[in-house]
């Protein structure tokens, strides 16, 4: 038994064949097929004013923060600079790896300093800690700002 076509696109008009929804839907990718990498435009490179600016800024807003915060809040601007400007160009790239890596440490160095307080040791070093932290957050904003390639003392490489 045939049924008669009403002129709507599809034979069933609640379930669309696979593939062919309604006009610009997004059908899902079919077994075999690539699928998407990406979605939206694909990310344009940033001036190098642009990528000096969020070298900066990924190092003055932590230089910022940690006093602030007593240091727990100052690696959420470095790590969000570098999640999302990190594929945008070299030098913003490293300016927020350097600053997450200061981050790192610094969260490394106030986590220790915590039982050193019942030694009243830790009393010292941690405003300490926060302190070198500041300068080295504040030199390597400078040094962004003026499109200078920079690595931080005393800080080793853990994000790249």
């Amino acid at each position: 038994m045939t049924q008669p076509h009403d002129g709507s696109p599809h034979p069933n008009a609640e379930h669309p064949p696979a593939g062919q929804g309604q006009p610009g839907e997004q059908a899902y990718p079919q077994p075999g097929q690539p699928v998407p990498q990406r979605y939206g435009p694909p990310l344009a490179p940033m001036s190098p004013g642009q990528e000096r600016t969020l070298g900066m800024v990924a190092h003055l807003v932590p230089a910022v923060l940690l006093p602030l915060s007593a240091g727990t809040l100052g690696f959420v601007a470095s790590l969000v600079i570098y999640l999302i400007y990190k594929d945008r160009g070299p030098f913003v790239r490293q300016h927020s790896a350097n600053s997450l890596n200061v981050q790192i440490i610094t969260a490394i160095l106030l986590l220790l300093s915590l039982p050193l307080m019942f030694l009243l040791v830790g009393f010292i070093t941690y405003p300490l800690v926060i302190v070198v932290a500041t300068v080295i957050h504040v030199i390597g904003a400078v040094k962004a700002n003026n499109g200078e390639w920079w690595v931080p003392p005393l800080t080793p490489s853990m994000v790249r």
